[in-house]
């Protein structure tokens, strides 16, 4: 497939924001509300307030993916059927409420457990949402498995962790070590599932052939043209265009800048008090992330390249 830049900064964007919102609430679940200074209410301020930026980010790429950006309300009507319908519901929702609960701390307010509560799952209910737009298209193989959910949510978790550990060494919070150890699990875990995805595709064997791509049944079938001269939707739309060889160096890359070098870059900025690396740690995995994120798209082989991709 070809990956489109607008969804791979949507996901990446809200992926960092959802997670990081996620740390933020789970902070307060574990001082509770009667243990919370006036310290701590700002940070969960300020940080919430990171957490819709980011989101907001989302949004905002999220409309360069449209063909009609002033049709876009149409993009929710099918919410019953529609995954991606559901997601353009969920992350306004979300967005809501994650500044409602930014307020309640900036403001003071004492029902910030619950609103934080309805955040925290409009946030899962988003991940969900996001994951299963491809996960339900059965015919990309690398998309069609649980893997894809598992992956975007603790992708995006790991990710809003290492923020979360970054805004706490700037605001000079004692979470820092904390943050770092939980973000340092996630990167991990999220290491495990994603090589699991990528051994899982490559074993993959493709259920379509020639045939079954366009309907026809004889035994030999030679394309002898595309039926005009240049390319078209298909060919531009369904194929990345890039050799064997640059995918590999992709993979690569991500499997590196995602995980082994912000895991090296949080243990040495802990362990220095480096805001630096921890602020490099981020910056390495949201970079190996957009690399993750293009790879995934342009890895999922759609049928239809079984013949326009013969000849182009």
């Amino acid at each position: 497939m070809h990956p489109p830049f607008s969804a791979i900064f949507l996901t990446t964007l809200i992926g960092a924001g959802q997670g990081l919102f996620l740390m933020l609430f789970g902070t307060e679940l574990w001082f509770g509300p009667a243990a919370l200074g006036a310290s701590m209410h700002q940070f969960l301020a300020i940080g919430s307030a990171v957490a819709l930026a980011f989101s907001f980010g989302g949004l905002v790429a999220s409309f360069f993916h449209l063909g009609q950006p002033q049709r876009a309300w149409r993009g929710v009507a099918m919410w019953r059927t529609s995954w991606l319908a559901r997601e353009g519901l969920a992350l306004p929702t979300f967005m809501a409420a994650v500044f409602a609960y930014g307020l309640a701390h900036g403001l003071g307010l004492a029902q910030t457990r619950a609103i934080g509560a309805v955040a925290a799952l409009l946030c899962l209910t988003l991940y969900v949402c996001t994951g299963m737009i491809y996960v339900c298209i059965r015919f990309l193989q690398e998309w069609a498995s649980p893997l894809t959910l598992v992956n975007y949510l603790l992708l995006g978790c790991a990710s809003g962790a290492t923020l979360a550990t970054l805004l706490a060494a700037v605001g000079s919070s004692e979470m820092v070590p904390a943050y770092a150890r939980i973000a340092g699990l996630l990167t991990v875990l999220a290491l495990l599932t994603r090589s699991a995805s990528l051994a899982r595709n490559a074993a993959l064997k493709p259920k379509s052939n020639l045939q079954s791509a366009i309907g026809i049944k004889h035994p030999r079938i030679a394309q002898k043209a595309q039926g005009f001269m240049g390319g078209s939707f298909n060919t531009r739309e369904f194929f990345h265009g890039r050799s064997r060889a640059a995918l590999r160096s992709v993979k690569w890359a991500f499997l590196l800048l995602a995980f082994p070098m912000p895991l090296a870059c949080l243990v040495l900025g802990v362990t220095g008090a480096s805001t630096a690396l921890l602020a490099s740690a981020f910056a390495l995995q949201y970079l190996g992330l957009l690399a993750e994120r293009w790879f995934f798209f342009a890895q999922a082989n759609h049928p239809q390249n079984l013949y326009y991709q013969t000849i182009s």
